[in-house]
């Protein structure tokens, strides 16, 4: 439900750029130059290959210091532009990379990696619109060279709410049609990420008109009621999804945690172990079983569950509020109270992550 996160957002923008800088040199990365002998005058090329390793080994501001050097010596000469808007975007500083992007283009138009760095740097600054026509250029150049183009001008389109392209974005994205139902389907997730709930809705229904028994789609509109707290139709849609897919461990964790909300323990503790049988590795149903066992006043096997959940990720706030609440009902206070004081120093921590 959440979306995409900045800094999810930004490593794959940053794979994009270095994997379409590599196509535009024929496929693989620039080899830096060799390093100047001591007692010869630094070449022009030598000079950017030490702002470049400067930038790459996360130097940037001493990357535009050099720069900046560079510029003062010689301000006519050609691609500083291009290099100032590279170090600025891998800095972050995505204002001042377009700035700089726009001057590397209006000299010359042509410059592919200042284009497609332009259309990321715009996107990663929040200007979806003014993005789109340059990461539309890259995908003319580079049609099927990098699922990431695709991604992030997908998500431009859903964010400027031109839903149909989003939709061809993602299509070629995945290899499928663009009409088609797994289109559909892989657009409602995306839209879903973004919170344009409404609209994941209306495509994840389009999907399973088009093709009722496609894996994945009742399971989207079940996750969706249920975010929604319309545990009804949550149940529905994730009943039909069991039907067509029944070894699918997040379908019965989902179903439960419908079941849950509802009061029917029995049920969702039965749904939770199918889930654990199918998939052992996640802590979400190790969690909703604590919960669900501690409502039973199954204490003991609320612990064994919470406990192995805490295993499995220690530093998860609501496992350890969990085994608080189950210690204070067993009259284990002093386990209690040091449980929900680690529940509460995670959160404070989370919190404060900027």
């Amino acid at each position: 439900m959440n979306p995409l996160s900045h800094s999810s957002v930004q490593t794959v923008a940053l794979c994009l750029a270095i994997a379409l800088s590599s196509a535009a040199h024929g496929g693989t990365l620039p080899q830096e130059p060799a390093a100047t002998a001591p007692d010869q005058p630094a070449t022009p090329t030598s000079d950017l290959a030490q702002v470049r390793q400067l930038s790459e080994s996360g130097q940037h501001d001493e990357a535009l210091a050099k720069l900046r050097e560079l510029q003062a010596k010689d301000p006519n000469r050609k691609g500083l532009d291009r290099e100032f808007g590279t170090v600025y975007y891998k800095k972050g500083d995505y204002l001042e990379a377009i700035s700089s992007l726009k001057k590397a283009l209006a000299a010359d138009a042509s410059d592919n990696e200042s284009t497609q760095l332009l259309g990321l740097s715009s996107y990663l600054a929040g200007r979806p619109a003014d993005a789109i026509p340059y990461l539309e250029k890259v995908q003319s150049w580079y049609p099927r060279a990098n699922v990431d183009a695709a991604y992030i001008l997908g998500i431009c389109y859903i964010q400027t709410k031109d839903y149909p392209k989003a939709r061809t974005a993602f299509a070629r994205m995945f290899d499928v049609p663009a009409d088609s139902a797994a289109s559909y389907l892989f657009t409602a997730r995306m839209l879903l990420r973004q919170e344009f709930d409404p609209v994941a809705e209306e495509y994840a229904l389009k999907a399973t008109t088009l093709d009722p028994k496609l894996p994945g789609a009742h399971l989207l509109l079940g996750e969706l009621y249920l975010y929604k707290s319309r545990v009804p139709e949550a149940i529905e849609q994730l009943q039909k999804e069991l039907s067509l897919n029944p070894a699918n461990a997040t379908t019965y964790y989902k179903l439960a945690d419908a079941y849950s909300r509802i009061q029917k323990y029995d049920e969702a503790e039965r749904l939770l172990q199918r889930s654990i049988w199918l998939d052992a590795t996640s802590t979400g149903p190790y969690i909703l079983m604590g919960k669900v066992l501690e409502k039973k006043g199954e204490f003991e096997l609320a612990v064994r569950a919470l406990r192995r959940a805490a295993a499995m990720d220690p530093n998860n706030p609501m496992t350890h509020h969990l085994l608080g609440q189950t210690y204070r009902d067993m009259g284990r206070k002093e386990e209690a109270e040091a449980e929900l004081k680690i529940a509460e120093e995670l959160r404070t921590k989370q919190d404060s992550r900027p």
